[in-house]
């Protein structure tokens, strides 16, 4: 749960302009993650986040250096335990999860950013995802059958 929680957290960080504790805790929550304030502390600390000035002169959330190298870990061990087999149809991937596993699987592969990808979609052992061409999605299981143990 944690390190989902982590990706998530990651995801937000990089996909919206948060400046508080609190911010991240709402935006956690209307994600469905159950929160407190001392949890998002020490997520923080551990994922080791820092403020980054912004041009407005406020201060926001950015993943260091090195938390990006711990995400792409935790998302090949998460990818790598979580999936199965891949493979394509046309432009869209098919990835089989072990029972449960599509949705952590999926959101640390949307935490990835991967350009190649145009949206994704998980449901209980299935993830559906939308490449921009055929060429793009042979490459993407061929990316994908590499993180499988």
């Amino acid at each position: 749960m944690k390190t989902t929680r982590h990706n998530k957290i990651l995801e937000l960080i990089n996909k919206y302009p948060i400046t508080t504790q609190e911010e991240l805790i709402e935006y956690l929550r209307a994600d469905g993650y159950d929160v407190t304030q001392s949890t998002v502390s020490r997520d923080i600390k551990q994922l080791r986040l820092t403020k980054t000035l912004l041009p407005d002169g406020k201060y926001r959330y950015q993943a260091s250096p090195s938390a990006d190298k711990g995400a792409k870990n935790n998302f090949s061990s998460i990818f790598g335990s979580s999936v199965i087999s891949a493979e394509n149809a046309m432009n869209i991937v098919v990835v089989k999860t072990f029972s449960g596993m599509a949705q952590a699987a999926c959101a640390a592969l949307d935490m990835m950013s991967f350009d190649e990808i145009v949206g994704t979609l998980a449901g209980e052992d299935t993830i559906i995802v939308v490449c921009k061409d055929e060429k793009t999605a042979t490459q993407c299981v061929e990316t994908f059958n590499g993180y499988l143990n």
